[in-house]
This record gives C-alpha cells, structure tokens and sequence, in this order.
C-alpha cells in the first residue's frame, strides 16, 4: 500500500499521530485516483493509530460510496446493502467523533451524512436524492471554504455524479439536461487559476476530474494542459497516468495517447502483481488496455493493438468472468475481452479470425461470442465465402436474440452496440455479393446507429463505420460521397458530434488524400499528403485503403506520398 508513488499531494487532518496522516494522505490519494478499494485498506490502517480520527471515518465512507466509474445503480443488490452499510456505520462515527475535527472536516462529514442516509439499499429514485442532497451540502460547504482544493475537487464530483456520462448534449454541445457541468467547470477552473496565482502545483484530483469534465464537450482541446500536467503528477496511479489519453485521442495526438496508455499499464503491472485479489481497480487495468488498442488501431500500428487485446485477455480469467453478485466487474470485463475481434477486423487479419477458436461458454462470454461472429461473417464475405459468411451471420442474431435488454457494455445497452455490428455485416455481405447499392444503405445504417450511441470513450464500436462505407463507395468509383464520409469522420465537416470525429486519423486522412488525387485538388492536397505521410511514418502496416474489407484497391496511388 506505501510502496506506490502516488505523488506529492498530502491533506492535513486532525490527528495527532503521523502514521494516521501518512495512511490517509496515501488512502485519499488512491481515492482521488479512482482505487477506491485501495483507499479503504490505507484508511483501515490508519485508524489503527488513532481509532477515533474523524477524517478517517469520513474517508472510509467516502471511499466505500459511489464514483464516477461505478455508480449506484451499477452496485449489483448484495453490493449496495454492503456499501451502503459501511458508509452510514462510517458516517455515524465519523460525527460521534466531530469535535476533534477542524470547522471544514465537521463540514464535510456533515454534507457526506446526506449522501447516506440510511445502512441498506434503497430505490434509484432514492439513491438519486442522496447524490442531489450531497451535491447540495458540498456546495454550502464550497461557500463557507472557497479557496480550499480538496473541497473544490469534491463538490466537482458531487455535481459530475448527479449526471454520470450525461454532462453534455452530444449534438448540440449545450449541457445535458439536468446537467451542473457549467457550474463544476467554473470552480475546477477557478482551482486551476488559484494554483497558478499562488504558483503552487495544481491539485491532482481537480486536474482528473478536469478532464473528464471536458472529455465529451465540444471543447476537449481545453483540457490539453490538465493532461500534460497529471500525466506527470503521478507515477504508480495506472488510471492518473491514463487519463491524459482521453483528451489527447480526442485531438488526434494518438502517439501520445498511446505512451499515456504504455505508462498506465507500467503502472497498473505494478499494482496487479501486489493485489491479492479482483477488486474494480481491474476494470481500470482493462480500460486503459482499451485505450490503448483504440489509439493504435486509428494510427495504423498493429503490434501493440494486438499486444493490448492479448494482455486483456491474459487479465481476464474465466474465474473473474464468473464472479457472482459484481454485474458491472464481471460484464465490463467481459466486454473488454471482446474487444480482439475489433482489432483483427481494422487490420483485415481475414484468416486469424477464421482460424480463432469459438469460445466454448457463449453464456458466459456474451459479447465475445457475438463479436467472434460478427467478425467471422466479415471475413468470410472478404474472401467471397459466402455460404460460411451467412452461416456466421444467422449465428450472430441467434445469439443476439439470447442477450439480456439489460446486458450492458460501458455506456450502451449491447444490443445497441451490437446492431452496428448487425448493419455492418450485412453491409460487407451485400457488397461482396455484388449487390452495391443494397449495401451501401445497410452501410449508412451502421454510421447512423454508431452516432446516436450513448458517450463512452473509447466509442462503443471501435471500427469507425464511415471507413468502410467510404472505402467500398471508393471501390465502385463515388469520389464524391466517400470524400464527405472521409470529412465528417475526420472533424473537417462539422456535421458530426465531436467526441465521435477521428482527427488526422491514418485511414480516413489516406482515403481523403486519394479523393482529393482522382478530382485534381490541388490547393489543399498538399499539406493533406504531407499529415498523411507523418500518419504512415508510425503505421506498422501497409495502408492501401480506410477500410481492409476493400480487396480490389491497388496500394500505390498517384495521389498518396
């Protein structure tokens, strides 16, 4: 637990012992880094030196709550009378203990009380009114206490988690109904300005949170130096050095998103060869290898792709899948398990996936078997094996049928995921069957489903539909219609949702350059070639077409460097 870097940021407590203020220092710092159940066992020990610590007792019930990454309702029933239990118990002596405490802790212990209200589960109508009334007390508390950080950094949460993943209006950039992310940017923000006015570091949980804050705005580029900073702040919080990547996918800066993933999974080793056990933390571990894969897969590198997808799956025991009464652990990490197929399929590993063995338990492995068929259809209506790739098909909806409504990955129902994958093939089988036209509009399908899929980064389908609807419009010789699919998907346009847009992305910048090439552009081609042949200098494979389901395209193109 003390054998981790996790930066120079420390809290002062009322306590007269130093051991109790190194292990909380410790504990909320693994908090503010998303390794709740670490923070627990830092807090545990600090109580051990001074039992009575009132700020201790607030910190386990702090910990022991809710966050931005697991969220009341995603608690399975044993899970939330659990929690629930520790937080009000925590709570209750955290108060019994309140006149050790400073002015701020008894104010903080107060506005956590209305977070928890009572030692069992309660309704999600119920479980909103805590968060609403702990938002509503974190702001008395920001009122009384304006320039303090660590109270800056919690009423930011507070006010993120009354609208989880639903800050901002995706279409309109406005916020989303119901939504305090105006609000909670001014006072990170003001945090940040305060920092540099004083000429002391920024706080590490304003400048994570900061980021998340802005991840799914149309604004991601205003958070760039909040993910310069904390990817430095620090070493051993795999999801701190992480997040970082966020922001600069979001801005096409792939590179660095994938070296802020390299330093999170160095970080995340180190932790997971300490941990005796699957906490959530893994599902951190496992996200950071998604990020990884995504950032990859749009810079056209396909070793470290596949590197990424294999560690997952090394993480991903068949005990871990099968843990009971843990629904958000157990689905997400499953989901992440999937996600190889989405690899194989971006770099056209035609015969791979083929050749992959089916998993033997698709009850258990839910979204791995229906992704191994989704990509085993591709593949076989590449390679124009059409019996097999209508076989894979019809298996892909039998299984689809079998899915829980309730079945979810990350932000979206699996189904709805799914159905780009739906739409997706049945375009690929149409048009290698000939029959264009058909295609293209099951392939304008797949992009309308894919835009309208709730926020999650990565997105929820890792394969940008527009590269394949534009790389087969392409094949048959519709320059025009694939160069504007090749603009939205690039963010030229304007005419898709920002955090969906794939900035100076290897394929689309390929697929753009050679439109540009077949109608003679001449004025803005050049400085279009030159991004793209800095996007192919990193690439680890030959780029020939946005999308590898394209077999007819010839790779030496007059138009490309």
């Amino acid at each position: 637990m003390d054998r981790f870097n996790l930066g120079a940021y420390r809290r002062p407590i009322s306590t007269r012992s130093t051991e109790t203020q190194r292990w909380f220092d410790i504990g909320l710092n693994w908090c503010y880094g998303f390794n709740h159940e670490e923070g627990i066992k830092c807090f545990e020990k600090a109580l051990e030196t001074d039992p009575d610590c009132p700020m201790v007792h607030w910190g386990i019930a702090y910990a022991a709550g809710p966050f931005y990454n697991l969220t009341w309702k995603e608690h399975g029933e044993a899970e939330a009378n659990s929690a629930t239990k520790r937080c009000f118990e925590h709570v209750q002596l955290a108060r019994a203990s309140a006149a050790a405490a400073s002015e701020v802790e008894r104010q903080l212990i107060e506005a956590l009380a209305c977070r928890f209200r009572k030692p069992h589960r309660v309704t999600p109508q119920e479980f909103e009114q805590w968060d609403d009334a702990y938002a509503a007390a974190m702001r008395r508390v920001y009122q009384n206490f304006p320039d303090d950080h660590d109270v800056m950094a919690l009423l930011v949460e507070a006010l993120m988690m009354r609208t989880v993943r639903r800050l901002w209006n995706l279409k309109t950039g406005e916020p989303a109904p119901n939504s305090d992310v105006v609000e909670a940017l001014e006072v990170c923000e003001r945090s940040i300005l305060l920092a540099d006015e004083a000429g002391t570091a920024q706080h590490p949980a304003i400048v994570h949170l900061h980021i998340h804050l802005l991840e799914m705005s149309t604004i991601p580029e205003r958070g760039m130096r909040s993910a310069d900073l904390l990817g430095e702040m620090c070493p051993d919080a795999g999801h701190m050095n992480h997040m970082p990547g966020h922001i600069y996918v979001l801005c096409g800066e792939y590179e660095k998103a994938k070296l802020a993933s390299e330093k999170a999974v160095r970080a995340n080793d180190l932790y997971i060869a300490y941990a005796n056990e699957p906490t959530y933390y893994l599902l951190g571990c496992c996200h950071d290898l998604h990020l990884m894969m995504f950032t990859c897969m749009l810079s056209g590198q396909y070793q470290p792709a596949l590197w990424a997808a294999d560690k997952v799956r090394s993480l991903v025991t068949r005990d871990v899948v099968a843990i009971q009464d843990r629904p958000k652990l157990t689905q997400t990490v499953e989901g992440y398990h999937a996600m190889k197929s989405h690899v194989l399929v971006r770099f056209g590993r035609w015969r791979e996936i083929i050749d992959e063995p089916a998993t033997e338990e698709p009850g258990l492995y839910v979204l791995t078997a229906a992704m191994q068929h989704y990509a085993k259809g591709v593949a076989h209506a590449t390679l124009r094996q059409f019996t097999d790739a209508e076989r894979e098909r019809e298996r892909f909806h039998q299984h689809l049928e079998g899915i829980p409504a309730e079945r979810r990955f990350l932000s979206n129902p699996a189904r709805a995921s799914l159905a780009v994958g739906a739409a997706l093939l049945d375009g690929e089988l149409a048009y290698h069957q000939g029959l264009h036209e058909q295609a293209y509009g099951h392939l304008r399908h797949a992009v309308e489903l894919d835009d309208n899929l709730s926020y999650t980064e990565p997105w929820a389908w890792m394969h940008p539909p527009r590269h394949a609807l534009a790389a087969l419009l392409l094949d048959q010789g519709h320059a025009q219609e694939a160069e504007q699919v090749y603009r939205d998907d690039l963010g030229l346009s304007g005419n898709v949702q920002r955090c969906a847009r794939h900035p100076d992305n290897v394929w689309a910048l390929h697929g753009l350059v050679e439109c540009l090439g077949r109608r003679g552009e001449s004025q803005e081609l050049p400085a279009l070639q030159a991004k793209l042949a800095t996007a192919l200098a990193k690439a680890d494979v030959p780029i020939s077409s946005s999308c590898l389901c394209r077999t007819g395209v010839q790779s030496a193109l007059s138009c490309c460097p």
